[in-house]
């Protein structure tokens, strides 16, 4: 049975490279044009030419532009539009590849970074702060702080709770993350229930939906480095989590123990996951469908699928964002509505085709 695992992964890992090198060029191109080009849309009328000339200025600083260095036109595409269009690339980088990795942990392709209770552990911090005022002491950015710290402390939790009798199994995590995705929503209900302010409510419900509106040049270096960072280490074990793959029996007989590793990753996973959370909301379904996608055409090794996942999903977002802010006039769309009504029926789409071709979840 395990020669018989090894050939088949061993067959799937040999497959497709030149796909895999065309797609990964196509993709960074995809991503490059992108950022480009998404910076020229949003409700205010300014020209594309304007919009690269503020680019040209900022980056050269050529006196032929210095027209283009102040301004309203300047700040919106300088101070409002780039930086969104960078953070959406960087979490959407994150959160494909935390849904990537989550999905080797279980050993489920529907699984996502939500799926271990991250969200409600945000969920709650956000509420906490919202409603509580604590961490009002960080300042405006108290909420995403909490938020973050929230989603955190709830990964450790299930970690914790997997780990009760010293064995660690992957049912152990489910079962722990939906324990705690049942407390965390539950306490956070209670806050906002027992506040009873109209005010609170309507906030911390924007938020849940998602919004990149905050990015700016503060936080969007520190969000790209994080979740660059955390690819980086991820593509840089992709032998582990190929592993994984196989299941902890397997992985022992080849001479691995998986559960350090399993544990490190989730912690980095949680770390990635609320660093978006605390940029942007709380976006669903694109940690769950881009990986899901990479994997159904480029097979199940992750040498490949953290690279194409990360560049997908940046693309996946950048292109959702701007949709968000061009769909309606004068307003702005919440981003995790647009991804949850895109997500969902890509996602039945890919599992009905998926099926039909006789594949296995």
């Amino acid at each position: 049975m395990i020669m018989e695992k090894k050939h088949i992964f061993m067959k799937n890992r040999n497959l497709k490279a030149p796909v895999f090198l065309a797609a990964a060029v196509f993709l960074t191109a995809a991503l490059a044009a992108s950022v480009l080009t998404a910076i020229t849309f949003g409700n205010a009328d300014i020209s594309i030419q304007d919009v690269y000339r503020v680019i040209l200025c900022e980056l050269t600083h050529a006196p032929a532009l210095e027209n283009f260095s102040e301004g309203a036109v300047h700040d919106v595409v300088w101070l409002i539009r780039l930086p969104r269009v960078l953070m959406a690339a960087a979490v959407g980088m994150g959160l494909s590849v935390c849904g990537t990795v989550m999905q080797a942990i279980i050993k489920n392709p529907l699984a996502d970074p939500y799926v271990l209770g991250v969200s409600s552990g945000a969920y709650l911090g956000a509420a906490a702060s919202i409603v509580l005022g604590i961490g009002s002491v960080l300042g405006a950015a108290s909420m995403g702080i909490m938020a973050f710290a929230g989603a955190f402390a709830a990964s450790i939790a299930v970690l914790a709770i997997a780990g009760i009798g010293g064995r660690f199994k992957v049912t152990s995590l489910v079962l722990a993350g939906i324990a705690v995705n049942a407390v965390c929503s539950a306490f956070a209900n209670f806050i906002i229930y027992m506040a009873q302010s109209k005010e609170a409510t309507t906030q911390i419900s924007y938020w849940s939906m998602g919004s990149l509106a905050a990015a700016d040049w503060d936080n969007v270096p520190v969000t790209l480095i994080v979740m660059a960072a955390g690819t980086i280490i991820f593509g840089a074990q992709y032998r582990k989590l190929n592993l994984m793959l196989l299941g902890d029996e397997t992985a022992i007989t080849l001479g691995s123990s998986l559960r350090r590793t399993r544990i490190l990753d989730m912690l980095l996973s949680a770390l990635m996951v609320g660093f978006a959370v605390c940029a942007a909301g709380m976006i669903g379904f694109v940690g769950l469908v881009i990986p899901h996608a990479m994997r159904m055409i480029f097979g199940t090794n992750h040498r490949r699928l953290i690279l194409l996942s990360a560049l997908a999903g940046a693309v996946f977002l950048i292109w959702c964002d701007v949709a968000c802010r061009v769909i309606l006039k004068n307003a702005e769309l919440p981003i995790g509505i647009l991804v949850s009504l895109i997500g969902a029926p890509c996602f039945i789409a890919l599992m009905i085709k998926y099926t039909h071709k006789g594949g296995r979840t």
